[in-house]
């Protein structure tokens, strides 16, 4: 196996420890930093991330909703960051199982990248009954939306066909996200249009969603000491918004297939991460000013609304075309459906070329130059459970998905940790080395620490989410059950002749010059 170096300085960044990257026989090169970009934003789903989580925020923190959103990005720009260091002397498509090995050792590194294969399957199961749910929307009457047997074969289809897409090269998959970002963009824009003229003409919005007059925009929106006079509420809904950011993560795991992947990747991620926050704070300002946080009609405040604002506006602020808003849903599902595949195969991919994982992750196919076995075997298992977790309890898959923030936390944070102690000899080399590579790494991930046990405090109540299990909630339960399945794999494979010789030390990473 041919080797490629790309780390311009990896000599100095870990302590004098040299990082030669193995090619797996992926397409190199073949994405430039506007597809990193592009596909950075598209697996966050921004549209279905604001229509599904916008009103669950307001319920809890009204007015200061941007204030909000503004909070929950700032520890995922110091995640960002952690990232974007440990890609410049460490560009391996495995990202935080990778990251982890080098900074942790081997233990550390499986469970991370059983963190990301976790919250990518569990999520596209979420994703693929959205994606079911909202293509019937536009059927008809919608009446077929509700359909159980209907809307889950439709979503497996859709996991069926994303995963041929990206089975079938990286070249096809840009492709097939381009056009999908372009729908849930133009009719987002079109959406916001709408709702601008909607202000400035002082039509129909406010609480009823008829007569009412618009909000002003307040910079009391944005005013901290208003906000922090209830701590609770703010940390309930940073929560509730810290992983709406989630997803701009892929555009590293494809740094092997992108241009100058030591630098592209890391620039690609920190500029999706401020273009989110952007969109996010500027959409909701919108959303807000039209139909305010009132409890009736179309305000956001009503508890009818909460599981999807854009649903309850889209016929006031568009009338007959109010389609267009759901067509953009349907595009932000799928396209985030495609992207959430690409990093979790090709995190399974460089656990088996560095022996975590049979030998078999780790091939990829001579033709499509795709990780084949990774990207099919993810397809199954998202099929597997969402079909077995529709069929079992919809109520209790609704719960496994809210614990999707309890894999995102874990996985994030351990690559925060993963950065700071990896870079730590280099810390008094400049100033720059100490932010970003120490202090910011630092508190992003002790703010997802934290966020981690807040999380599994709260999921631990039996009145949150919608099941119980023994008395405590069904989102704790399912969560730490699928975090401690991957404790024990991982001790599976420490024993499993295949996959020993990574804890063990004796597995021949091939092409990898550590100089440890």
């Amino acid at each position: 196996m041919s080797t490629e170096t790309s780390t311009p300085d990896g000599g100095s960044a870990g302590g004098g420890r040299t990082a030669v990257v193995p090619s797996k026989g992926l397409h190199a090169g073949i994405l430039d930093l506007g597809d990193s970009v592009m596909l950075g934003l598209a697996s966050t789903a921004p549209v279905y991330s604001l229509a599904a989580t916008l009103g669950l925020i307001v319920a809890v923190n009204g007015n200061y909703t941007p204030l909000i959103l503004v909070l929950a990005f700032i520890p995922v720009l110091f995640i960002a960051y952690a990232f974007r260091e440990l890609n410049s002397a460490l560009p391996d498509c495995g990202t935080t199982f990778f990251w982890a090995r080098k900074a942790f050792g081997p233990w550390a590194a499986w469970l991370g990248g059983w963190g990301v294969a976790l919250a990518g399957i569990v999520v596209l199961a979420n994703l693929a009954q959205i994606a079911g749910k909202y293509l019937w929307l536009l059927i008809g009457d919608g009446s077929l939306a509700g359909n159980t047997w209907l809307v889950t074969a439709t979503g497996v289809l859709f996991i069926a066909f994303m995963t041929y897409v990206n089975h079938r090269g990286i070249r096809l998959g840009e492709h097939v996200q381009r056009t999908l970002t372009y729908i849930q963009y133009i009719s987002l824009g079109i959406f916001a249009v709408a709702i601008i003229v909607g202000i400035a003409g002082g039509a129909p919005g406010g609480a009823n969603g008829s007569d009412a007059t618009i909000q002003p925009f307040d910079l009391e929106w944005f005013n901290p000491s208003g906000a922090f006079a209830d701590p609770s509420a703010v940390v309930h809904g940073v929560l509730l918004a810290l992983f709406i950011y989630w997803g701009w993560d892929t555009c590293l795991a494809l740094n092997e297939e992108t241009e100058n992947p030591a630098k592209t990747p890391g620039r690609g991620a920190v500029i999706s991460a401020f273009v989110l926050v952007a969109i996010y704070v500027s959409v909701a300002l919108l959303v807000m000013m039209y139909a305010s946080v009132g409890t009736e009609g179309i305000g956001l405040g009503n508890e009818a609304n909460q599981d999807d604002v854009f649903l309850a506006m889209k016929d006031v602020v568009l009338g007959p075309w109010g389609w267009l808003i759901v067509v953009a849903v349907l595009a932000s599902v799928l396209s985030s459906t495609q992207t959430t595949i690409l990093p979790t195969a090709r995190g399974t991919l460089s656990m088996g070329v560095h022996g975590a994982l049979p030998a078999r992750f780790g091939k990829v196919h001579e033709r499509f130059q795709t990780p084949g076995f990774s990207t099919q075997v993810m397809g199954v298992a998202a099929v597997l459970y969402y079909v077995a977790m529709s069929f079992l309890s919809e109520d209790l898959l609704a719960d496994s998905i809210s614990a999707i923030s309890l894999f995102i936390a874990f996985y994030y944070a351990l690559t925060g940790f993963s950065c700071v102690w990896f870079f730590r000899s280099t810390f008094r080399d400049s100033a720059r080395n100490l932010w970003f590579r120490g202090i910011l790494p630092f508190l992003g991930a002790v703010s997802l620490t934290v966020a981690f046990f807040i999380s599994a405090v709260q999921m631990w109540d039996p009145e949150y989410g919608d099941t119980q299990i023994f008395g405590i909630g069904g989102a704790f339960v399912s969560g730490v059950l699928l975090l401690l399945l991957g404790v024990v794999l991982a001790i599976v494979c420490r024993f499993a002749p295949a996959t020993r010789g990574f804890f063990t030390g004796e597995h021949a990473e091939a092409g990898l010059v550590r100089g440890e």
